[in-house]
């Protein structure tokens, strides 16, 4: 615990990211074989950081059961008599830099090797492949993830979450689901420290006195700990929600099924137009994915400000303040120096925002939201929920307490599900955005978009829109010309698709062009398309 104090007390200017940077080849070894649990197979295998670190799926053919196991080089006894030598010089000789670096990981690989190269004689002799496993353990342990390192580079895993000390750790996988890994933290100062060093990293404070932490880690991954043994008899457990470093743009959730180009076209319309939208769901459904491609159709240009509690929204907008709660440095009723969602909503008004984002909506915050739009701003958020009668109920109840009168306001709810799917004859889990409502008034919602399970195909009611009439009045197009955009504006979604543009920041730059040229656009580079399609 005093080397992870010490680590950050060196290393606290360094804003520390994850760098996939390789190594040069190093020969390894012949190392013992991968317990594999009786009664499995190897049904899959992933490089995680060559040559030190790769995932394992195996099952069991006769339950059908995966479980995630992670093989990665460990120390001998003497290479740890070593790498704690080592440690020690390198806290004490590694400095932090005088200008601000963009990773942490190059800068510790680049002094620790030359400390290594100054020090390896005096400290014992070794081969050169012990010493590259302890650089990569020392790395790990003080500017990485810990023991949580290996995981954290895997781009499928979705969430790692301990139960406490001695059961295993899980991961949710993108491809085999929720999975029981071979990882477990067998003592209780093994995960304290861990929590400890990871809290620290997220800018926050973890003690006994306050044993909830909800945090951000480096790279924007969300990080929820309760510590010890205060309101847990298992001991310390933690989630950690991974965020992506290529967020998804509406192109990859129209290639996942998510939603169709119909209904991206259809809110890339009414978004140019200030329309609110809600987006509802369950935990783990995809609301903030959904939001967040969403959000990326707003005109570029316009003043956005999205209020969250952890950072996760990652918008291509160069006119985007991001604000975030603060909790509390106090203890009891007295909230001292806490800067709620309700706090920040209010001040969001003195910016003028175009469009005004809350992440997610659960209490009082969502009341000066509604005030926000009857005045006229546009305005998205999240709330769990399954389904828009179910959102109304607690919009209209305590702690949100909207009036009736005021619901109109939020004009659009899509609900998104998780959803089996049959895949080659297994059911695989997805997400689907399962119903697309515009809301008339209180208790009258009219239905444009739903999703049909048969077929998964997507069913439009879009020419009943009363939206889109709405729209008509203040844009100076009739109804028939704002359809007819956003089949320009779906042909244009299918266009991206055909030529594999799907990164975020490219779309982005292709709706700012339809934005500032829309027919010249179109006529030079859709037509031709849509005519041979």
């Amino acid at each position: 615990m005093l080397q992870l104090k010490q680590t950050f007390a060196k290393l606290k200017h360094i804003r520390i990211g994850i760098s996939l940077k390789k190594r040069k080849p190093v020969f390894i070894p012949p190392v013992p074989p991968l317990a594999i649990p009786r009664g499995f197979t190897i049904i899959d295998r992933q490089s995680l950081y060559e040559p030190f670190a790769h995932a394992v799926i195996v099952q069991n053919p006769a339950t059908g059961e995966y479980k995630y196991i992670l093989d990665e080089l460990h120390l001998d006894t003497f290479e740890r008599e070593i790498y704690n030598k080592i440690l020690e010089v390198l806290l004490a000789e590694i400095h932090s830099p005088r200008e601000e670096i963009e990773s942490a990981r190059e800068f510790f690989d680049t002094e620790a090797k030359k400390i290594v190269d100054k020090y390896r004689i005096s400290l014992g002799w070794l081969p050169d492949v012990s010493w590259s496993k302890i650089l990569y353990h020392a790395e790990r342990d003080l500017v990485g993830f810990g023991p949580i390192d290996a995981l954290m580079r895997d781009p499928d895993i979705e969430d790692i979450s301990c139960d406490g000390v001695g059961k295993p750790v899980f991961v949710w996988h993108r491809k085999y689901e929720n999975l029981e890994t071979n990882m477990t933290f067998k003592t209780d100062e093994d995960v304290d420290n861990l929590i400890v060093k990871l809290v620290h990293m997220s800018g926050k404070h973890v003690s006994t006195a306050f044993p909830i932490v909800d945090a951000s880690l480096p790279g924007k991954h969300r990080l929820a700990v309760c510590y010890r043994r205060e309101i847990t008899p298992f001991g310390t457990t933690f989630t950690i929600r991974k965020f992506r470093e290529d967020p998804y743009s509406i192109i990859d959730l129209i290639n996942m099924g998510t939603l169709s180009e119909d209904i991206a076209a259809y809110f890339w319309t009414l978004l140019e137009n200030r329309s609110s939208v809600m987006i509802l769901g369950g935990t783990g459904s995809g609301k903030t994915t959904t939001l967040n491609a969403l959000a990326c159709l707003i005109r570029p240009g316009s003043k956005i400000l999205t209020i969250e509690e952890t950072a996760e929204l990652n918008l291509s907008h160069e006119n985007w303040v991001s604000l975030i709660s603060r909790q509390s440095y106090g203890l009891g009723a007295h909230h001292t120096g806490e800067v709620a969602l309700f706090d920040l909503v209010k001040a969001s008004m003195r910016h003028r925002p175009d469009y005004l984002i809350v992440g997610e909506i659960r209490g009082s915050e969502a009341y000066v939201l509604f005030q926000a739009l009857a005045t006229g701003h546009g305005g998205m958020c999240t709330m769990h929920a399954e389904s828009v009668d179910t959102a109304v109920k607690r919009l209209t109840q305590r702690p949100m307490d909207i009036s009736p009168a005021y619901i109109p306001l939020m004009n659009v709810i899509a609900v998104v599900h998780r959803v089996h799917l049959p895949k080659s004859g297994e059911l695989k889990a997805t997400r689907r955005v399962t119903s697309v409502d515009e809301i008339v008034d209180f208790e009258d919602y009219r239905n444009a978009f739903e999703w049909k399970p048969i077929g998964d195909k997507f069913k439009s009611s879009i020419e009943n829109s009363v939206i889109l009439p709405n729209i008509s009045k203040h844009s100076g197009l009739s109804v028939q010309e704002l359809l007819e955009e956003v089949n320009r504006r779906r042909n244009v979604l299918a266009w991206m698709r055909k030529h594999n543009i799907r990164s975020y920041r490219d779309v982005a730059a292709i709706i700012t062009e339809y934005y500032s040229r829309p027919k010249e656009f179109y006529t030079k580079k859709v037509q031709k398309f849509v005519s041979v399609r």
